[in-house]
């Protein structure tokens, strides 16, 4: 389990705790924000679960898979530590990670 923290893009916050074996997405989602649409479902086939990932725990995240890079190309929101939610497991490793939501785009 990690305590995530999710700025949604009014500026407000929530932390909750995220079960390891799910997603970023599927916690946030679970969580009741619906901001972050992920018309996908998780399947890496959209980009409407972009997210920013806090600096610190940006290089304990998996390596980008290549689907995910594409679809992120298409934002015009990307940014260096930008990241599809549905790609990121939720793992110890990522206790205390803030992610905040990318502007729709």
């Amino acid at each position: 389990m990690a305590q995530l923290t999710v700025v949604k893009r009014d500026g407000t916050s929530e932390q909750f705790d995220a079960p390891n074996g799910y997603t970023v997405m599927e916690a946030i989602r679970d969580q009741g924000i619906d901001e972050l649409l992920a018309i996908c479902g998780g399947c890496c086939s959209c980009a409407t679960c972009h997210v920013f990932v806090d600096e610190a725990y940006f290089e304990k995240l998996p390596p980008m898979k290549g689907d995910e890079d594409d679809l992120l190309d298409s934002s015009d929101h990307r940014q260096a530590n930008s990241r599809l939610s549905c790609q990121i497991p939720i793992s110890g490793d990522l206790d205390g990670m803030t992610v905040t939501i990318a502007p729709e785009d």
